[in-house]
């Protein structure tokens, strides 16, 4: 009975203990105190539902010599839930033989302060191999956590209460219209397998090949930490991991087809008969495999434009250095594209041009954002322009953007509503000036209207060899001619 009433407090106070250490974010692990001198001492940062980011460095300890680092990492799904941990591993190798402290210490991890005790380890001769059991000897223990000679352990393969969903939000979208793809594992609020992910980068890389349409504009969503969002389906609750998300805008008619994809995931199968040092579970591995899927895509309304215009939800902002100028005064203009749709396609909006105003091409600036299962953002085309006569002027007549609201299922027009009331004098008569070709082009209307033909140039030329000939014969005599 006393026995008992031991072993059940040694329980109590070791589960106390492992409860604390759990409910930690950040710790740090000292190696045990005694090794040999073929063995490492290690101290383990390790990092709990959260990244390891940054940490300084290691403590030194005299006599024992710093080897290199290795580092670990696990996303593990129980009941529902997930916690990961990862963990930077220093180890030391002794020097000597010998009794070392290793001194208290601070260590900055992740910008937070963690302590640790530090200890005293003893290092002594080279640890052998483990000789093999006694066959006579009975350890009381066995019989109490359920460790039994010479039989081998048997696990249990547990369903999953999970699967992986390739999902759209839209099954049919206009020509140019955007929809979203999402690449999700689930697991059930009632998963009573362990599971975790298995070189998601690897599996990943080869998953988008075979999902991305070749007749579509991509806007990868970049999802870099998979984090948990409790969703529910059919009234059931889940837990949803977004494993990869991107929107679509089609090119062309052709129907996108979204095959079946897999990922393969560590599962775990638990011991039939739990122990206390023994290993209480064995990794295994299932493949999850998701639906094909299909989008169809429709052709736009007819509209005189419909091939050129972008495809969206978009409103109109603008800016302008000034609405009341002189001719000749510069000005700055604004035209702001802002919506949900496919941003980079938007094309320069159109330009009426005449003699009242000089404006030139635009400069193009555009931010696009990707978050909450859609593509927003704006595009800026900013111009530059000088008037030519005074007056006044509606922005409306020279800048517009004709686009398709497939929400609405309408063609809409952007047209500026800022009016430019412009004084001064015409700079028609100055851009005359300006292109004044010379006084070469001054004397044409002087000169004869009269077209001659090729052939008139082969007289010329006769005539000015005759002509050229009889100088150098009068040349010729009056340099040989003798005086009188």
């Amino acid at each position: 009975m006393p026995n008992n009433k031991f072993i059940l407090a040694f329980l109590l106070i070791d589960i106390g203990c492992m409860s604390m250490s759990f409910s930690q974010n950040i710790s740090i692990e000292l190696g045990p105190d005694n090794i040999g001198m073929n063995q490492a001492f290690t101290i383990t940062v390790t990092v709990e539902n959260d990244k390891l980011e940054s940490y300084d460095q290691f403590p030194d300890i005299r006599g024992l010599v710093k080897r290199g680092t290795s580092s670990s990492s696990s996303t593990n799904f129980v009941n529902g839930r997930v916690s990961s941990t990862q963990s930077i591993i220093q180890n030391y190798l002794p020097s000597k033989e010998g009794t070392f402290k290793l001194l208290p210490f601070i260590m900055t991890i992740n910008n937070q302060k963690v302590r640790s005790p530090g200890k005293t380890v003893t290092v002594g001769p080279p640890v052998q191999s483990r000789q093999r059991r006694d066959p006579f000897f009975h350890d009381p223990f066995e019989d109490l956590f359920g460790r039994q000679q010479q039989q081998p352990q048997e696990y249990i393969d547990i369903n999953a209460d999970a699967f992986l969903a390739l999902t759209t939000d839209k099954g049919d979208v206009y020509l140019g219209e955007g929809f979203t793809v999402t690449l999700s594992f689930y697991v059930s609020e009632d998963n009573r397998a362990q599971m975790q992910f298995y070189e998601l980068g690897k599996q990943l890389t080869e998953i988008v090949k075979k999902i991305k349409p070749a007749n579509c504009w991509e806007e990868n969503f970049n999802i870099d930490n998979i984090t948990q969002e409790p969703v529910i389906l059919n009234g059931k609750r889940y837990s949803q991991y977004k494993i990869f998300q991107a929107a679509y805008f089609p090119l062309n008619l052709e129907p996108i087809s979204f095959p079946s994809v897999d990922l393969e995931l560590i599962k775990y199968k638990i011991a039939k008969r739990r122990t206390f040092f023994g290993q209480n579970r064995k990794e295994d591995f299932e493949t999850f495999r998701s639906i094909p899927k299909r989008v169809i895509v429709r052709d736009l309304p007819p509209h005189p434009h419909k091939a050129s215009v972008p495809v969206g939800q978009y409103k109109l902002e603008h800016k302008i250095s000034g609405q009341q100028l002189r001719t000749g005064q510069s000005f700055s203009y604004n035209f702001i594209v802002k919506g949900i749709g496919n941003i980079s396609a938007i094309s320069n909006p159109t330009l009426v041009e005449d003699e009242n105003f000089d404006i030139y091409s635009p400069n193009i600036r555009q931010n696009i954002n990707r978050g909450n299962n859609r593509v927003t953002g704006l595009k800026t085309f900013n111009y530059f322009g000088v008037p030519n006569e005074p007056g006044e002027y509606n922005l409306g007549d020279y800048f517009r953007l004709i686009y398709f609201d497939p929400e609405r299922e309408v063609y809409d027009t952007l047209r500026s509503d800022i009016t430019l009331l412009i004084s001064g004098e015409s700079k028609k008569n100055e851009m005359i000036q300006a292109n004044d070709l010379g006084s070469f082009y001054d004397i044409i209307p002087f000169e004869q209207n009269e077209i001659l033909g090729i052939n008139d140039d082969d007289y010329i030329e006769i005539i000015a060899n005759i002509f050229i000939l009889a100088m150098l014969v009068i040349s010729t005599i009056t340099i040989f001619r003798k005086p009188s």
